[in-house]
């Protein structure tokens, strides 16, 4: 099929009725955008492709090479009068004995329905050979229909049929074999006497019934045909996409605590005996080990997770990676290249940032790691902040292991704490902190005996009380600076 065909994917259109001002093509379901589901599947089957493009070109090419390279060419339609103008387009670059047609809009379709018309084609060989599908509703009405009338078939575009679209549930997929000879011969028949006063591919196949020629029909399932035209066509197209992903995985030992909830893209391995939870969003370029457990409402996008871990509800983890038997969150934010090892746990509201976190290492609450290194059995006390950017450049901090950081630490890169060493609570910590050593970088505590009871006494003095309601910016002890005439420095 590869040597005797050529693939052409129309790709010029503007998508009026998403009404975005954008092309739909670009648009993403599970993770992947429309137009390449169309190019990795011809890519698939080894055939060489043509893509139209038009409108908004250079973001489509840009795509295309983005995911092929230099393997797929482009044509330009410079001005969309139709399909049947959009093929014409690319007829210098007409090779093969038979050209592989159809639009980029149609992402749920399968190999097996090309493989299946390439067949019925050669058995019959035929001139024109075209998938179709049974849709009786009459609300779908952006399909052509196909009329076929003893030996005799065409294909109606929907705003030109005369007959009522219900007596009419065969419509076309767009997506045809075309004998190149018969398109030389051919193409140059087609006209505009329509209601878009557009050129129509569909016309080749009443051209050639009525020469007598060959005309094959293949049939095929409409929801692996159905074209997207619109952000609710859209949206029912990635919900097939999506009940087939988790279908795969939940044949393939995966537990889904509530399937329709759950958000799944293209290029994700989940391992067995793994639970994902409600509202989970595991997202392209994501591997999950083994016996892990993604709990509720979790965001897990181009990251590697370790068997055996737990990443509790409401955690994001993206472009990092996490080893096995670890804990994540609940609500942490681990992303932008961060490295967690395995038995390590990072807790309630902690961000990582490009940090490398040891094994047996603990974050458990409230702390940023940001252009950290950090040892194994690491403990990171509550409310630790690495100060990694000082207003031009950021800078690393590293702490070694079996280090103890205290509650509250503010550490100002760059900044070494070595092997074994502890940090008092509350510490600003601004130099290295040698091996077994103890920092301490805080103001010494002073205590003011008896001085509870001035402060109580100043809220019974009327004169500060109304001073203090027409100052209100003033803090407590500010206003007892300026209105007490008889207070020392001892007293403040």
């Amino acid at each position: 099929m590869n040597k005797k065909m050529q693939g052409i994917i129309l790709a010029a259109g503007k998508s009026t009725r998403f009404n975005t001002g954008k092309t739909k093509l670009l648009e993403k379901l599970c993770g992947q955008e429309m137009v390449i589901y169309i190019t990795k599947l011809l890519a698939r089957l080894h055939i060489q492709t043509t893509v139209v493009v038009g409108y908004q070109k250079d973001d489509v090419i840009n795509t295309i090479t983005h995911h092929h390279g230099d393997t797929i060419t482009c044509v330009t339609q410079n001005e969309q009068r139709g399909t049947g103008d959009a093929l014409l387009c690319t007829q210098s670059r007409w090779h093969a004995t038979d050209l592989l047609i159809l639009n980029g809009d149609i992402p749920l379709i399968t190999d097996d329905i090309i493989e299946n018309l390439y067949k019925e084609h050669c058995i019959a060989q035929a001139t024109i050979s075209f998938v179709t599908a049974h849709h009786p509703e009459s609300t779908t009405s952006s399909y052509g229909r196909v009329i076929q009338d003893g030996i005799s078939i065409k294909i109606v575009e929907a705003g030109d049929i005369d007959e009522s679209i219900d007596d009419n549930c065969c419509i076309n997929a767009g997506i045809y074999i075309i004998n190149r000879s018969f398109l030389e011969n051919y193409i140059t028949q087609l006209n505009s006497n329509n209601t878009k006063n557009e050129l129509y591919i569909t016309d080749l196949v009443r051209i050639a019934s009525e020469n007598g020629l060959t005309v094959v029909t293949a049939k095929a399932p409409f929801d692996y045909i159905r074209g997207i035209n619109t952000f609710q066509e859209l949206w029912a197209a990635e919900q097939i996409k999506k009940s087939e992903l988790i279908k795969y995985w939940m044949d393939h030992g995966v537990a889904f605590t509530v399937p329709q909830s759950t958000i799944i893209e293209l290029d994700v391995t989940i391992g067995a005996r793994s639970r994902i939870g409600c509202g989970a969003h595991i997202m392209r370029g994501t591997t999950i080990g083994q016996q892990c457990e993604i709990q509720a409402f979790s965001w897990i996008e181009n990251s590697t997770i370790g068997d055996n871990t737990t990443i509790l509800a409401h955690s994001i983890v993206k472009d990092s990676t996490i080893g096995s038997h670890t804990q994540i969150g609940p609500f942490a934010h681990i992303r932008h290249n961060t490295h967690i090892n395995d038995h390590a746990i990072v807790g309630n509201f902690v961000e990582t940032k490009n940090s490398i976190i040891g094994a047996h290492t603990k974050a458990k609450h409230l702390a940023y790691l940001g252009d950290a290194t950090i040892g194994s059995h690491v403990n990171i006390g509550a409310g630790t902040i690495t100060c990694n950017h000082d207003g031009t450049r950021k800078h690393e901090t590293t702490i070694m292991d079996h280090a103890y950081i205290g509650s509250n630490n503010t550490l100002i890169a760059p900044v070494t704490i070595g092997y074994n060493a502890f940090t008092a609570a509350g510490s600003v910590i601004t130099h290295d902190v040698p091996a077994h050593a103890l920092a301490i970088a805080r103001e010494r505590q002073i205590n003011k005996d008896g001085y509870a009871l001035k402060l109580r006494a100043l809220h019974n003095r009327p004169d500060v009380h109304e001073q203090l309601s027409n100052t209100a910016h003033f803090s407590f002890v500010g206003a007892k600076r300026i209105l007490y005439d008889d207070s020392s420095p001892e007293d403040v």
